[in-house]
């Protein structure tokens, strides 16, 4: 168990927040428990999370910064915090999406995690392994945040028509993803296309791949294997993945097409299933 008169505030994001936590919390005159009262949280939270056993969350970190008046700071340290839980390999690319001013990501078998929900990023993550599971979750979503920016990114996302299909976490988690997907519709600066089985043979057979754009440097594309993830700013490469892009977008369904694909499946596929009588099955 990690020693809070011994923890090191410079040993990592997680370790300062709970520093910091834990001396505002000291400043104010609270006990671990008055705390949590004042947070709608248990006073054994607060100290985990002050030991550096816990990841807080963003809204935790909201209710800190209000109850201890610390004029955002929780909230600041937050992002710093998710984004140190991120796989080490995968912590440059989160870099790259808090950058770019505009992204273009092709999938062929799952939804985009900045576009994913909670339920589904935890049957997505938890696959294999469970380990820490609750954090990892957090950690993904907390990318999202991307997209609350004053001036956030312009998000394209052409994904397979598989992703749609293929059913992660049960019916009710993919019910609740395909709503999250069409709660997008009218957003500019949120577009998703499908592309179609129908489609046949395309310009994204090689695998997935994201494409980044920034202003004043050069364009990258991530592909990602096993346990590694590989961005390049090769010129050749950005060439050729930006046409084959072209081409995706070219041989998907418009917006409103997509949408309404992803609507279909939903309802066919996903929706509440009832017995003969017409009541809701368990």
């Amino acid at each position: 168990m990690t020693n809070i008169n011994s923890l090191d505030p410079g040993a990592s994001p997680l370790d300062y927040y709970g520093y910091e936590l834990r001396r505002h919390r000291e400043a104010a005159g609270l006990t671990l428990k008055q705390l949590g009262g004042i947070l709608s949280y248990t006073g054994s939270l607060v100290g985990q999370i002050e030991t550096a056993r816990k990841v807080p969350t963003p809204e935790f970190s909201e209710r800190a910064d209000a109850a201890l008046g610390t004029d955002g700071m929780f909230s600041r340290l937050v992002e710093l915090v998710l984004r140190s839980r991120l796989p080490a390999w995968f912590q440059q690319v989160a870099e790259l999406e808090m950058r770019a001013v505009a992204m273009c990501t092709f999938h062929t078998h799952l939804v985009h995690g900045l576009l994913q929900t909670t339920a589904y990023a935890s049957a997505v993550l938890g696959a294999l392994d469970k380990a820490d599971l609750d954090d990892r979750v957090s950690a993904r979503l907390a990318r999202q945040r991307i997209f609350e920016k004053s001036e956030p990114p312009v998000f394209w996302a052409v994904i397979s028509e598989a992703a749609v299909h293929q059913e992660m976490g049960g019916r009710e988690t993919m019910r609740g993803q395909l709503a999250h997907l069409l709660s997008y519709e009218g957003n500019p600066r949120i577009n998703i296309q499908v592309l179609p089985f129908s489609a046949g043979g395309h310009a994204g057979l090689q695998g997935s791949f994201d494409l980044f754009r920034f202003h004043g440097d050069p364009d990258i594309v991530y592909t990602e294997g096993y346990g590694s993830g590989h961005p390049t700013a090769n010129p050749d490469t950005v060439k050729d993945c930006s046409l084959r892009y072209d081409h995706l977008q070219a041989a998907a369904l418009s917006l409103r097409d997509s949408a309404e694909l992803i609507r279909r499946v939903m309802e066919e596929r996903y929706g509440e299933q009832r017995d003969s009588d017409g009541d809701p099955v368990a």
